[in-house]
């Protein structure tokens, strides 16, 4: 990607007491802990300046010193991922900071790059975030509300994001695409501290979905395309699935 001299970093913010799957970030996936596969495999996108482990976990910080990667302990505790990363880029001279999630070891440098695309474009000045959606088209995929929904306008900015599926459908002969949010965010530095001073409002109270922050503040996220898939790791079952994609991978 050509950078009109945009420093842009990549932040993994690493919990070890996952609800779903407590200590996943240090479980083994084929001789490595997942949280270091995620990291490596962000370093090896060549698309950041530095990358970062930002964690409130002694065990997690411990194993990102041990292979040298560049760690960051939280000094406060965190209601979630923006906040983590908001507090450890405080000081940091950087313009783009993305957001990438320590439980998804199978980084996709094409959609990474699709999201850093649009602080190229012409309308970038307007862009505070950034982030990907994908199409929806299998009605329980539609109605699972695990699957966090968006709704744009005709450029692609987000109007809102919700679990339930959004529109409505009152007139069923309306031809309507769903499309579900896929959690990697590309945030200008000043948008991540706007928010992580701004209280919670409740809309993202009810939702449980921390992006609604910004909308209700009135930043402008940009939405990407794409027709990729995230491969994360929330239960034991996910992990031993990962471990058989990189065996055969190697194979």
């Amino acid at each position: 990607m050509k950078r009109k001299n945009l420093k842009i970093i990549a932040v993994i913010p690493a919990r070890y007491k996952a609800s779903r799957f407590p200590g996943k970030l240090m479980k083994d996936l084929e001789g490595k802990t997942v949280i270091r596969r995620t990291y490596e495999a962000a370093v090896n996108t060549r698309l950041f300046d530095e990358v970062f482990v930002v964690t409130d976990s002694d065990i997690i910080f411990k194993e990102i010193e041990y292979f040298s990667g560049k760690v960051i302990k939280s000094k406060k505790n965190h209601e979630c991922g923006s906040d983590r990363i908001a507090e450890a880029i405080q000081s940091m001279e950087v313009d783009i900071v993305v957001n990438v999630q320590g439980d998804e070891p199978f980084i996709d440098k094409k959609c990474l790059n699709a999201v850093l695309q649009v602080f190229q474009g012409e309308d970038a000045a307007q862009i505070d975030l950034a982030s990907l959606m994908k199409p929806l088209y299998k009605k329980e995929d539609i109605e699972n509300p695990n699957n966090v929904k968006v709704i744009v306008n005709q450029n692609n900015y987000a109007l809102y994001f919700s679990r339930l599926p959004i529109p409505y459908v009152r007139d069923a002969s309306v031809d309507h695409t769903y499309y579900q949010h896929i959690g990697i965010y590309a945030f200008r530095k000043k948008a991540l501290l706007d928010f992580y001073q701004l209280p919670m409002r409740s809309l993202e109270a009810s939702e449980k979905i921390e992006c609604i922050r910004y909308l209700e503040y009135g930043k402008n996220i940009k939405m990407v395309l794409t027709d990729e898939s995230s491969i994360g790791i929330d239960t034991p079952e996910d992990l031993e699935n990962a471990r058989m994609l990189l065996r055969n991978a190697t194979t």
